[in-house]
């Protein structure tokens, strides 16, 4: 009985997981396409097929659904960190967590140059960005402390330092990629950022 009770509680936290990541793809695309402000919550609902109301009952506002959509992005670079070799040092191994992400958002650069722009030009979602940024570091922190070798009293310390001037990198990578419209190479921008913050 328990066993048929646990397996049906998964179930349905993987169909909400499920909707969730369809409700919070097409609020992504739609901001992309039309701008975050001019998107309704009625018009993201009408595209994935229900109401408004039962849209709310998985994310609250609508900058919800961005930093839903931020949130799975730092799981996934946190996954990517973790199964990378505990030899490599940290800046190797967050370098290669971050290509995953980089090679998402070229595999449709059209759509997420758009929505780079669009977070930028966005001046309401800026708490929710840095609250996402936030996240991002607290979720790669563990595995980049693991790498650190030395006084073991500064290594939280320095791998804090090294996380945040690598997601700045990357962030930077991809407003200059969004800026130029793709016509530089993200993994090339991204390389010459970390290049700049480690020589």
């Amino acid at each position: 009985m328990a066993n048929t009770a646990r397996a049906k509680s998964g179930l349905r936290e993987m169909t909400r997981r499920a909707v969730r990541a369809q409700i919070a793809e097409t609020a992504m695309t739609l901001f992309a396409a039309n701008g975050f402000e001019q998107t309704t919550v009625d018009q993201i609902a009408a595209e994935v097929g229900m109401s408004g109301r039962s849209v709310f009952r998985y994310f609250p506002t609508k900058e919800d659904m961005v930093v839903g959509h931020m949130d799975e992005i730092g799981e996934g670079l946190a996954e990517a960190l973790a199964a990378r070799p505990l030899d490599e040092d940290p800046w190797t191994a967050l370098r290669h967590a971050m290509q995953p992400h980089l090679d998402e958002l070229t595999a449709d650069a059209d759509t997420n140059i758009a929505m780079a722009r669009m977070l930028d030009a966005t001046p309401a979602l800026r708490p929710s960005l840095l609250n996402k940024r936030a996240r991002w570091a607290e979720a790669l922190l563990p595995d980049t402390t693991r790498r650190l070798r030395g006084p073991t009293r500064t290594r939280e310390l320095r791998a804090r330092a090294i996380v945040s001037s690598a997601l700045a990198c990357l962030n930077v990578a991809v407003d200059e990629w969004a800026r130029t419209g793709g016509t530089k190479p993200l993994d090339g921008l991204l390389d010459t950022a970390l290049t700049a913050v480690r020589s």
